[in-house]
């Protein structure tokens, strides 16, 4: 293969490992997108539960104001028992004892059933943080193997750079030029011809053409408009001829006669 062709194959190469690293960079971080909005509904899980707790904490304080509120009256009425003059005022302290009671019992349970809350509030607080430390520590792996990749492609993106350089002036500008042209146009500027075929948009190549790119030319392909070039080294092996067999001469063979036949 000529040098410049051979040139314009590595330049292509390069081209497109370096669009193939620039792809996977781009990529990269959605990886860390993806374990962030993993974590946030984990936060905001952990927030709601801690957010619970605390109505939970301040509906019990209220409760057990009121509930001391009503043993202190009922503890008033009590006393007023003993100095009561009439069935009347009997009567009606003893109904506001009953009320302050009932008041007691209601309170009492909602207090209790607050305590149930709590205890399934704290439940979810501890499951929610420990899959929050769990997420925050692949988060930070995530992050830690992403700046790794990122390090490492922008090394190779740097090394084919370089060696992208070297190559392109290496290239006569004419061709080079033709080069870039067809490539910005079909994002593939060279394509291998074998078996009288580009090897890229699989049409056929003219039998004329497929000579000339056989005696070492760079043709355009008729279909696709790429750079059509051949490799010798692609081309299959000749095979080894076989020896002829020998053919009969069309004479029957005679068997020979046994003895005594």
């Amino acid at each position: 293969m000529q040098a410049n062709i051979e040139n314009l194959v590595k330049l292509q190469a390069a081209e497109l490992e370096r669009g193939r690293l620039a792809q996977i960079a781009k990529a990269l971080p959605a990886q860390i997108n993806q374990a962030e909005s993993a974590l946030a509904p984990m936060h905001a899980r952990t927030a709601a539960a801690s957010d619970a707790l605390n109505r939970e904490d301040s509906l019990r304080t209220k409760l057990e104001r009121e509930i001391e509120a009503h043993r202190q009256k009922a503890t008033r009425y009590k006393a007023q028992q003993d100095s009561v003059t009439t069935p009347a005022q009997a009567v009606a302290i003893e109904h506001e004892v009953q009320f302050a009671q009932a008041e007691i019992d209601r309170l009492e349970n909602e207090e209790f059933a607050s305590l149930e809350r709590t205890e399934a509030q704290e439940a979810t607080l501890a499951t929610a943080r420990a899959q929050v430390e769990e997420l925050a520590a692949a988060l930070d792996k995530t992050k830690e193997r992403v700046a790794a990749c990122l390090s490492e492609l922008a090394g190779q993106q740097t090394a084919l750079g370089a060696e992208r350089e070297t190559l392109r002036n290496e290239i006569p500008p004419e061709l080079l030029t033709r080069f870039d042209r067809i490539a910005s146009q079909r994002g593939i500027g060279i394509a291998r011809a074998e078996n009288q075929q580009c090897m890229t948009c699989r049409m056929g190549v003219r039998p004329q053409v497929w000579n000339q790119l056989r005696e070492g030319e760079l043709l355009n392909c008729d279909s696709c408009g790429r750079l059509l070039y051949w490799d010798p080294a692609m081309a299959p092996a000749p095979k080894t001829p076989q020896p002829e067999l020998a053919t009969e001469t069309g004479r029957a063979i005679r068997k020979p006669r046994q003895a005594g036949a």
